[in-house]
């Protein structure tokens, strides 16, 4: 199995939330973080806790699995 890079795990958020199409300022609310954190999720300066992890893909309607989507 292929083991995913952070990188890839940040380019899948950024891919979601862009076809979420929920401003990413609503996003951030109703997950519970700022708008600046959320940015710095989807540049990979910082990842997010599996609680967060979880608040995002639920709010933009993406599973955990597309998000980390490894390629076997």
């Amino acid at each position: 199995m292929k083991e995913i890079s952070y990188g890839q795990i940040n380019i899948n958020l950024k891919r979601a939330i862009e076809w979420c199409g929920i401003p990413k300022s609503v996003i951030a609310d109703k997950v519970g973080i700022s708008r600046p954190t959320l940015s710095q999720y989807i540049s990979g300066r910082t990842q997010p806790s599996l609680v967060t992890f979880a608040k995002l893909c639920n709010v933009i309607g993406a599973s955990a699995d597309e998000i980390l989507w490894i390629e076997i």
